[in-house]
């Protein structure tokens, strides 16, 4: 599914902007080890942006932060996922704070899934 230019170019955008959990994960999600899965960042899927996806386990991530608890944020995320699932997709969501405390063990979760 092609994104329109608008969501490329925030997508674009938030890889130049990412926050310290996403960094910490990227860093290590990035390396195309042999025998594990490759994942995308801020990967347009229109109307929406995952954090990270890995295309060959069709598998979205994100890094929910505090925000995600906030106002309507919560319904957001239901519609999200609602419509990501449809699609055939599967989405891991890790809060942030884990992400901060113990990054190798997300990421291996994170490979553990798009292996299995």
């Amino acid at each position: 599914m092609a994104a329109p230019r608008k969501t490329l170019a925030r997508a674009r955008s938030l890889r130049s902007s990412m926050s310290p959990p996403e960094r910490l994960l990227w860093a290590r999600l990035r390396h195309r080890t042999p025998g594990l899965p490759s994942f995308r960042r801020q990967h347009p899927f229109d109307p929406y942006i995952l954090d990270f996806y890995c295309p060959s386990a069709k598998l979205a991530v994100e890094i929910d932060g505090q925000s995600h608890g906030m106002g309507d944020r919560p319904m957001h995320d239901v519609r999200r996922e609602a419509f990501l699932t449809g699609l055939g997709l599967r989405v891991l969501r890790y809060p942030a704070e884990l992400v901060m405390r113990d990054p190798n063990g997300v990421a291996q979760r994170y490979f553990d899934a798009a292996l299995g």
